[in-house]
């Protein structure tokens, strides 16, 4: 069946004032349901539907980015504070990306936890816009903690090690 000869199918059934019509032509199969009086009457004359998880989300999303961000400093202020009280310093994150701890998923990574840094030193790797940026290390010293997860997202000046100099 062409789409001309639906569209008129339509016009047809609208116009004739009957709720329902089934057709079947073979393989194919069309039903064409009008509003009752009755359901014309409770409900508005134009309805629109769209996806509920296309629109609601994306609108939702800015909110709980903004609570994230407001708590991140706030955990992080007592790191930095813990930080300076028993003389480690931490390497942060340079830019917004992706964290790797390795060049690899099959590698080992560039440090871990009790391996001696120099300054210079490739530490990880952050992915932003499908680049890989290999992150040096801005002090000397001892990794005494890694503070993100390999393949999390890090954002900007984020700490990423705690190193004692």
């Amino acid at each position: 069946m062409e789409l001309k000869q639906i569209q008129d199918l339509i016009k047809f059934v609208s116009k004739s004032g009957v709720e329902e019509v089934e057709l079947e032509k073979g393989n194919f199969k069309i039903t064409i349901r009008t509003k009752t009086k009755q359901e014309a009457a409770q409900s508005p004359q134009h309805v629109i539907y769209a996806p509920p998880t296309a629109a609601q989300p994306q609108m939702a999303a800015p909110a709980p980015a903004k609570a994230e961000e407001s708590a991140a400093p706030a955990k992080a202020e007592p790191k930095a504070e813990a930080a300076s009280s028993s003389n480690t310093e931490d390497i942060k994150a340079p830019m917004i990306g992706t964290f790797y701890r390795s060049s690899g998923p099959d590698k080992d990574p560039f440090v871990k936890v009790g391996d001696r840094v120099e300054k210079g030193q490739v530490v990880c790797i952050i992915e932003a816009m499908k680049l890989f940026n290999e992150i040096e290390s801005d002090i000397s010293g001892t990794i005494v903690k890694v503070l993100a997860d390999d393949s999390s997202p890090v954002e900007y000046d984020q700490p990423l090690f705690v190193v004692e100099p």
